[in-house]
């Protein structure tokens, strides 16, 4: 085949075979093309688009690049959840110990973050010699025994589109839904799961700002998994407003524990329920979302939930009384209130800027080689629609830099947007498809 010829196909309208598809990325991934062809074509791609059938064959030539996970030794239906991701997006520290609770085998494979801040993974390092870097034996046995185990991505796992992502992100052909739909979707089949569930984010502080997008994104998501044989659901959620109120990655997990404990805030609470009860009858441990959702409360309230939490912590060389004691983990040198400069309701919060201050202050990468500051970030006291006093506090910042701390103060208070008349709220859950 002719790498020119496909560009010119793909150019004029046509849609390319499976063939060609599978050759061209085997080649890519291969060195055989070069980037510059490539670039090429996935402006192409940009320009005319993917049928359904393309994007499905897309999805599959990049999870045949590399190896595929296989959990044929994991008992039970294996379902998996993934996040479009978004500020103070904790979730999985409580969903996957939820669900695990009720007997659904969480077999996760996680990343770390680029941007505002960590991934799951590093959240979980948060914990004293917490690893991810489970062999194979490991990760399965404790799958069988406690339910859950997290590893990180390997890189041959869909080596192609770690590959094609690096040369999308330079060449400004990201925001392409079917580049982005086969792009989640190659890492989710490879990880070996039998189902999926996915939380697609839309507002201010999510990758999908417009909710026309989000849905646009969670549909083909959802249509590559049923041409490949994978039961999907998608929750498109609310990022107009940072999940919980904190965030940063020790920040994070400490409202995690709280969540888990019973006490976390409500969106955090109905965000995980709302995923697990779909991941739970996914896994056939309960008829509906209703008996599911009951289950999952229950585990919550009688703190089995927290009980799995800490099992699966100390199974990977966590400290479980970091868990018990949370007030033990990292804190940051310098911890200071920011004051409402006037009085009324809450009606606008910049989330993307929320995380942007996050990352200031050291809390997420800018680049893979970038260090993390566990301990710093930012736990809001004040969301939309929340009654507001002048000179009461908005929220508290956590730094280890004095002039950095000044920085975060300033734009914090911009970040907020106050009104006379109280806003009326948007739901967390918009859809589910």
């Amino acid at each position: 085949m002719n790498m020119c010829d496909l560009i010119v196909k793909k150019k004029r309208g046509g849609a390319l075979e499976k063939e060609e598809i599978d050759w061209m990325i085997r080649a890519f991934t291969d060195g055989e093309i070069p980037d510059y062809q490539m670039s090429a074509m996935m402006m192409a791609v940009c320009f005319v688009g993917m049928t359904d059938e393309e994007t499905k064959n897309l999805t599959l030539a990049m999870v045949n690049s590399g190896d595929m996970l296989d959990l044929s030794e994991v008992r039970g239906i294996k379902v998996d959840k993934h996040s479009t991701g978004g500020v103070g997006d904790k979730t999985s520290l409580v969903l996957t110990p939820l669900v695990a609770s009720l007997g659904v085998p969480v077999a996760k494979m996680s990343g770390r973050g680029l941007g505002h801040t960590g991934g799951t993974i590093d959240k979980l390092e948060s914990f004293t010699g917490f690893s991810t870097s489970l062999t194979t034996e490991q990760f399965i046995h404790n799958v069988n025994t406690i339910h859950i185990a997290i590893a990180g991505q390997t890189a041959d796992l869909a080596p192609a589109d770690k590959k094609l992502y690096a040369l999308r992100d330079v060449t400004g052909t990201v925001d392409q839904m079917s580049l982005i739909a086969s792009s989640i979707m190659s890492k989710k089949l490879a990880s070996g799961a039998d189902a999926i569930v996915l939380d697609v984010k839309t507002g201010d502080g999510a990758f999908m700002k417009d909710a026309d997008d989000a849905r646009e994104l969670a549909k083909k998501m959802v249509n590559i998994g049923k041409l490949c044989g994978r039961d999907v659901t998608a929750v498109i959620s609310d990022m107009d407003q940072p999940l919980g109120y904190a965030v940063g990655n020790v920040l994070e997990v400490r409202e995690a524990i709280d969540t888990l404990r019973g006490h976390g805030p409500e969106d955090l609470r109905e965000l995980a329920l709302c995923l697990g009860s779909y991941m739970t009858v996914k896994s056939g441990k309960a008829n509906d979302v209703e008996e599911a959702r009951s289950l999952l409360e229950d585990s919550l309230e009688s703190g089995k939930a927290f009980h799995v939490f800490k099992e699966f912590i100390q199974a990977q060389g966590g400290d479980p009384e970091e868990a018990e004691h949370p007030e033990r983990l990292l804190s940051a040198r310098f911890q200071e209130e920011v004051f409402s400069p006037e009085e009324g309701y809450v009606s606008d919060i910049h989330t993307e800027e929320i995380g942007r201050i996050c990352l200031l202050l050291g809390g997420g990468r800018e680049t893979k080689e970038s260090e993390i500051n566990l301990a710093v970030g930012i736990v809001l006291h004040k969301k939309k629609g929340d009654a507001i006093k002048k000179g009461e506090a908005l929220a508290v910042i956590h730094a280890d830099d004095r002039a950095l701390l000044e920085q975060a103060k300033e734009r914090l208070i911009r970040a907020y947007t106050f009104v006379r008349q109280k806003p009326r709220r948007e739901p967390l859950i918009k859809e589910i498809i």
